[in-house]
């Protein structure tokens, strides 16, 4: 696709689509979004951000998977059980 047929397609000349091609300008929201519809991909694709993160799943963590410490020292087992306690309000 030449800078004069995407021009055309998005309305605007072809200076300002060489404009955004080099960085001395930057398309508008609304041209952004008609943009992105006109190549099928996202507005964020086209600012250069990467893919939303997946949303974190549950899931169960065992005592091994966990690391407590205060003040930048590991706890040691004995401190963990006493925490456990604590907050189990046993």
């Amino acid at each position: 696709m030449t800078q004069r047929d995407l021009a055309v397609a998005m309305r605007v000349s072809q200076q300002t689509v060489g404009a955004w091609e080099t960085g001395r300008a930057i398309p508008g929201s609304d041209t952004l979004g008609e943009l992105a519809d006109y190549f099928n991909v996202t507005t964020d694709y086209l600012l250069g951000r990467p893919e939303k993160k997946k949303e974190k799943q549950n899931v169960e963590l065992t005592d091994d998977d966990i690391i407590m410490t205060y003040q930048g020292k590991e706890l040691s087992d004995e401190d963990r059980e006493i925490i456990k306690r604590l907050m189990n309000g046993k």
